[in-house]
């Protein structure tokens, strides 16, 4: 059974038990509070520093109502909660933030890119599959080029597929629909880079965003953050910011949304992706700005006043610290012995996973220091990460 909280402290139930809720709740105890969180499993991170645990699925509605029973409020470490479940609960009279009407445009592709049609913003042309032919028919019409997504899960590069050619849409189009998978195919974008501009939004409608950032990805995942994105034009960071502030407010969020952007070498911004919850991207608040993505959440969905989203200084980079194609013998914590030895202003923040070749393990953030360029502060974080991750250092430097 839940924990009981004490007397006139809120109760913020979170479902899913990995890293974002592991960060949030560190960012809850300064709050004078204990995240509640639905884990699948005792080893979870989440589950590994809360008190206040629940064990069952997100797909399991009996789960679901256990961890908000009592609760203040109910909010997500992910989109995959059945929308059916959250609207029972709704209607159980559960306080559920971001509301399921809002969480539906981060679970459902094709349902964002018409609502965000419909809402004027600037998104890539799209369009449904039916059929792979349909599939080659829009690769052609766009050049050749185009993207194919599942339109439903799928996250770090899952349930993506590039294709350079209409041959190749047509094939993977094929392969998906005869797995009985909804598609969607989108045009290629001629990318510059990619953006993400990250806003808060209060049940009140308060709205907060911090500095748009530029992330790197690789295979998919997101492998570093620079904030603010470097070399770009304040009126188009204010208009990627204003952006996300608009969208906040047009789905009725409530907490972090993550609006994931492209930049084109145009200089057009387009919106590639939404999420509804702390975000990778926003890793970097933890230590570099003055409110942190997780805190603000829990603003945000208790209707707090929201806090500052200033930088604390010109440049912060965080890079994620993903595990080596063989696991090092060398200790984690040997590794972070060695790490604060050589770099005493990193700050590493570890998630509590066993080690799996490309698995996010932890992120490390370098706040930038008096006089340093960005490409500095960028070595140094990858350097660190790496480091973590390989128990080898980029540069060849040798301790002993």
């Amino acid at each position: 059974m839940p924990r009981r909280p004490s007397a006139g402290v809120p109760v913020v139930a979170m479902v899913g038990g990995g890293q974002l809720a592991r960060m949030t709740h560190q960012a809850a105890i300064a709050l004078g509070q204990s995240l509640r969180v639905l884990a699948a499993d005792p080893r979870d991170p989440a589950a590994q520093v809360s008190p206040d645990i629940v064990l069952g699925s997100h797909t399991d509605y009996d789960a679901l109502c256990r961890v908000a029973d009592g609760a203040t409020v109910l909010t997500f470490d992910h989109e995959h909660v059945p929308t059916e479940h959250l609207d029972r609960l709704v209607a159980a009279g559960v306080d559920v933030a971001p509301p399921p009407q809002a969480l539906v445009h981060a679970q459902d592709k094709l349902v964002m890119r018409r609502k965000l049609a419909d809402l004027g913003a600037p998104i890539p042309r799209f369009a449904e599959v039916t059929s792979a032919e349909q599939a080659e028919a829009f690769a052609v019409e766009c050049g050749g080029g185009a993207v194919i997504k599942t339109i439903r899960g799928g996250y770090d590069g899952r349930g993506v597929v590039l294709c350079d050619t209409a041959a190749q849409a047509r094939d993977a189009a094929a392969r998906h629909l005869a797995d009985g998978t909804p598609i969607l195919i989108e045009a290629k974008v001629d990318m510059r880079r990619e953006l993400s501009a990250l806003v808060a939004r209060s049940a009140f409608g308060q709205g907060a965003a911090w500095p748009v950032v530029q992330t790197v990805q690789r295979m998919g995942i997101c492998v570093e953050t620079i904030a603010p994105a470097p070399d770009l034009p304040e009126e188009r960071a204010a208009a990627a910011a204003q952006l996300g502030l608009r969208l906040a407010a047009e789905l009725g969020v409530v907490g972090v949304l993550a609006v994931e952007l492209f930049e084109t070498r145009d200089g057009d911004i387009l919106v590639n992706e939404l999420a509804m919850r702390p975000h990778n991207s926003g890793h970097w608040t933890m230590d570099g700005a003055v409110t942190s993505q997780f805190e603000q959440h829990l603003r945000a969905v208790l209707d707090y006043p929201l806090g500052d989203t200033a930088a604390r200084a010109p440049v912060t980079v965080m890079a994620n610290v993903l595990g080596a194609p063989e696991t090092p013998a060398m200790s984690v914590d040997e590794r972070l012995h060695h790490l604060f030895a050589r770099m005493p202003d990193a700050k590493a923040h570890l998630y509590g996973k066993g080690e799996r070749a490309g698995r996010k393990l932890g992120h490390v953030n370098v706040v930038g220091r008096a006089g340093e360029d960005v490409a500095t502060v960028r070595e140094r974080a990858n350097r660190a990460a790496h480091w973590l991750s390989h128990a080898t250092w980029t540069d060849g430097w040798d301790g002993h």
